[in-house]
């Protein structure tokens, strides 16, 4: 398999029509439009029927926290969706005591700037996931510029986190049904993928690249799903373990993969029934091969123990694939023990990104100001929401961005006549666009934004109905302002460090792992310089995942090499796995027939 170096990837020609094109809907597409909508709706209604629908725009800053963290594991998202609510009420906070003691509108642009700026930050170096920092920017923002009291402050933050433990409850409803939901999505989406890449290059066909990198993607997103809870892993997630290692092989393999119990594999994990069994390479009993898969051959054959590959139905190499995927489950393990680096040191690299924030929020809101804008924050949030992986991406979002207001604001013209007949019509306009931003914008970022915009709008109207004329100008000329300031800010503010910073990872792990590799091989290796070694490479694998995902959010001049860094996770999982080997903690194959892995055991 050819190695994934990076390649010069200059920018010669900055797509339009290629921006605009739709993709596939997600998989989940329903469960962040009806979250947001069952997050939204009692709170609205309730202050409507309170006749005190001005209070909603606070309430809506906590319901809009449901749309967070549904690829994670219920755990996670747990204190993932906890974690967001604080830091929106923390924004929050901050802009009303901001508004509360200063009108200057310079100042509280700034305010705004400085506050996006941390918010970007902050979800980058904790990969929060969509949407990011684009919601909780826009409700900083728009607090910065409504009329306050300190004296009012508090209540209104106690509306925001009322609905925000609303929307947490939102958020976790579903795992009493599908406590494994996430973790079984991410594992389909994986095997699809590697199915897909399979038949690609078997055939032959174009685009065997682009299959290849989706494939080892979706490979590297099932294992942060399933590395995203730290503690014992049930059997469940295990068999799910299993499971990704049966995508790497076909990665590895495609030629000997069979695409069409890939995707079995991947229609009964989607399910709520039983996982599919690949097969424990410890079991032998019961009548079964070391792969658990079939009845043990008698007469023609017995099973093989020497390591070497066969074929099965499944069209895997078996034997010794199986002893592959033992080591990586049990280097899982170890990695997972590893606990993740303080939110200092994974800020530290992330300063471009937020002197970029900064510096182009600013300058948006400042050139809005000059306009006239009554609603800088606008200008502000629009660039805010443009900086993506690379120039080309940045520039893509900003054709999204502009496009999606201006078909939105039109939408918007439309819609504001019924949504003015009264308040039940403005909270069901509301929701109706919550909904449809969240079921379309998987489909391209610009659809969203068709019902993104009208929602924006709208939710200036609940203090009291506006002229739609003066609305729909200002959105229009806001929007203009921040995608072309914005994108100069891109373009100016670089963090070319960041490349570097990969291939320094990659490095170390290597070395790590050629270091481990050296101590489990040396017989007279004490105890405690094998357990150094293993911590050492675990703790750089999980550097190593920590500064790639950092990366991906940051534009260079050279390609991020996914496929070495999905390839040296790999090879360390392994190398691990012979660690604790050495250390007595992995029994022999076909011993017991489960394997246990116990950190911190005595040497």
């Amino acid at each position: 398999m050819s190695s994934a170096t990076p390649t010069s990837a200059r920018v010669r020609r900055l797509p339009v029509v290629g921006a605009l094109r739709l993709g596939r809907p997600s998989d989940v597409w329903f469960k962040p439009a009806l979250s947001v909508v069952a997050a939204v709706a009692p709170p609205s209604l309730l202050l409507m029927t309170l006749g005190r629908l001005d209070l909603a725009p606070y309430t809506m800053a906590g319901s809009l926290c449901a749309l967070y963290a549904h690829n994670r594991p219920y755990a996670a998202r747990a204190k993932a969706l906890a974690w967001v609510i604080l830091g929106m009420l923390g924004g929050l906070a901050v802009a009303l005591v901001s508004a509360s003691l200063t009108r200057n509108a310079v100042v509280l642009v700034t305010v705004g700037a400085l506050l996006a700026a941390v918010q970007k930050a902050v979800c980058d170096a904790t990969r929060v996931g969509p949407p990011a920092h684009v919601i909780l920017t826009f409700v900083s923002s728009a607090a910065l510029f409504v009329p306050q009291t300190l004296g009012q402050a508090p209540g209104h933050l106690a509306l925001a986190a009322a609905a925000g433990v609303w929307a947490w409850l939102v958020g976790m409803a579903p795992a009493p049904l599908r406590p494994h939901g996430p973790e079984r999505r991410a594992t389909a989406q994986a095997l699809n993928a590697a199915a897909a890449y399979a038949e690609t290059a078997r055939g032959g066909e174009e685009g065997g690249a682009g299959a290849r990198s989706a494939a080892y993607a979706a490979v590297h997103a099932a294992w942060q799903t399933l590395l995203a809870v730290r503690n014992r892993p049930s059997t469940t997630r295990r068999a799910l373990e299993r499971l990704v290692i049966r995508a790497e092989v076909a990665l590895a393999a495609p030629a000997d993969a069979d695409p069409a119990r890939l995707r079995s594999w991947a229609r009964a994990v989607r399910g709520t029934g039983r996982i599919p069994r690949t097969g424990d390479p410890r079991r032998e009993e019961d009548g079964l091969c070391p792969d658990g898969v079939g009845p043990r051959p008698d007469g023609a054959g017995q099973c093989r123990t020497d390591g070497g590959a066969r074929l099965d139905d499944d069209g895997l190499r078996r034997d010794g694939d199986l002893l592959r995927e033992r080591d990586e489950l049990v280097g899982v393990a170890a990695e997972r023990a590893v606990a993740p680096r303080p939110l200092r040191s994974r800020l530290g690299p992330l300063a471009p990104v937020a002197v970029r924030s900064a510096l182009g929020c600013a300058l948006a809101g400042y050139v809005s100001l000059a306009l006239g804008a009554e609603r800088p924050y606008w200008a502000l949030v629009t660039a805010a929401s443009l900086y993506q992986a690379n120039i080309t991406l940045t520039w893509s979002r900003a054709v999204q961005r502009v496009v999606g207001n201006l078909v939105g604001v039109l939408l918007f013209a439309a819609v504001a006549p019924v949504a003015q007949l009264g308040p039940l019509a403005l909270v069901l306009c509301i929701l109706a666009c919550n909904f449809g931003a969240e079921a379309l914008i998987g489909r391209n970022y610009w659809l969203g934004s068709v019902c993104v915009t009208p929602l924006a709008l709208l939710v200036t109207e609940l203090p009291g109905y506006q002229p739609t004329g003066e609305l729909v100008t200002g959105r229009v000329v806001d929007t203009l302002v921040g995608a072309l300031v914005g994108f100069v800010a891109a373009v100016a503010v670089t963090n070319r460090r960041a490349g570097r910073r990969v291939e320094r990872a990659l490095t170390t792990v290597d070395r790590a792992r050629e270091h481990a590799a050296r101590v489990a091989a040396d017989p007279s290796s004490s105890p405690a310089a094998l357990v150094a070694a293993r911590r050492g490479l675990a703790a750089a694998v999980v550097d190593l995942r920590a500064t790639a995902d950092a990366a991906a959010g940051e534009w260079w001049q050279r390609a991020l090499p996914l496929e070495r860094v999905v390839l040296a996770e790999q090879a360390a999982h392994r190398t691990l796995a012979a660690t604790v080997r050495r250390r007595g903690l992995l029994p022999d194959p076909g011993t017991t027939s489960t394997y246990t892995y116990t950190e911190g055991a005595s040497p």
